[in-house]
């Protein structure tokens, strides 16, 4: 093959340098976007330096490999037309030199970020660790994850497992509603697939409203209560 990708995932983070060791190839990690230039190279994108740096790589090796991170492309539609040779090979268990013995969930009432269809986001703009009560109180109603900027996560506000963005986590949920976000680059790479994008924030000039398909320019403390009353009022129904 002349490409080959894998998911950034636990298992595609363990495999493919190993892979590309045994090929003698080089190897992208932890890639959020793609293109190809005339010569039929990938020009990767990936961050460096914890989310503050882009970077673009192009491959010499063939075949060109990459680990994509989840979620930073939306699905693609299915095409019933086309249809993949699938070549079964054989595995001595006795060739495998390491044995997974148990797997361990972790035990949470809330919904993870990256399986969640509705993730309700705060950031700087809430101004303080208690904003996320409104937050949450949003999120419960609508069955919602909660997710965080890296700003309030810094600010330890919020654990790092609810951070959106280039250093967290990229999420693609049928709604993401940003609440006292700006919407720096780092943060939107992280939600710009999202289907529908709601932003709430006091400065009309905030980057976010440039991605969001609904803005609200007013105070979060007078929007998100509301909203959350209304949609309980709403499901009551």
């Amino acid at each position: 093959p002349a490409v080959v990708f894998l998911g950034a995932t636990t298992q595609g983070r363990d495999l493919a340098p190993r892979l590309a060791a045994r090929l003698g190839v080089g190897l992208a990690s932890d890639c959020t976007s793609f293109d190809v230039d005339g010569d039929g190279k990938l020009l990767i994108t990936r961050p460096i330096y914890a989310g503050r740096a882009i970077q673009t790589i192009k491959l010499k090796t063939s075949p060109q490999m990459a680990t994509l991170r989840p979620n930073v492309f939306p699905p693609a539609e299915p095409d019933a037309s086309r249809q993949a040779e699938v070549e079964k090979l054989p595995v001595s268990v006795g060739e495998v030199r390491a044995k997974v013995v148990d797997f361990l969930k972790k035990e949470s009432e809330e919904i993870e970020l990256t399986e969640a269809d509705i993730i309700v986001s705060g950031g700087r703009g809430l101004g303080k660790p208690e904003g996320f009560e409104v937050i949450r109180a949003l999120a419960k109603v609508l069955g919602a994850a909660v997710g965080a900027s890296r700003a309030a996560v810094d600010a330890g506000w919020i654990d790092h497992s609810h951070q959106v963005g280039q250093t967290g986590k990229t999420v693609n949920p049928k709604l993401y509603i940003a609440c006292g976000i700006s919407g720096a680059a780092q943060h939107l790479a992280g939600m710009r697939t999202s289907k529908v994008i709601v932003a709430i924030n006091k400065d009309p000039e905030a980057p976010i409203f440039k991605v969001a398909d609904y803005g609200i320019v007013a105070d979060l403390y007078d929007v998100v209560p509301a909203l959350t009353k209304a949609f309980q009022e709403v499901l009551k129904e």
